[in-house]
């Protein structure tokens, strides 16, 4: 009994493809909305810059969040 209740939760592992993923959507998603911006504005190319220059930071803090637990 109570090596039951020292025992923590199921521990989460690390799947280097999901993360990956997430990052690549996350940049993808930045570079998307920074072009919408850019096209709107008619600067399509700093749009895209600026898009990626938040899609990835974006990015990496979400695969920090998803995958904090497991480092």
């Amino acid at each position: 009994m109570l090596a039951l209740a020292m025992e923590g939760g199921p521990r989460n592992t690390f799947d280097p493809a999901g993360a990956g993923a997430l990052l690549a959507t996350a940049t993808g998603a930045g570079l998307g909305v920074g072009a919408l911006v850019g096209w709107a504005s008619g600067q399509v190319g700093y749009g895209i810059i600026g898009g990626a220059m938040a899609g990835v930071p974006a990015g990496v803090l979400a695969v920090y969040l998803r995958y904090r637990g497991t480092l």
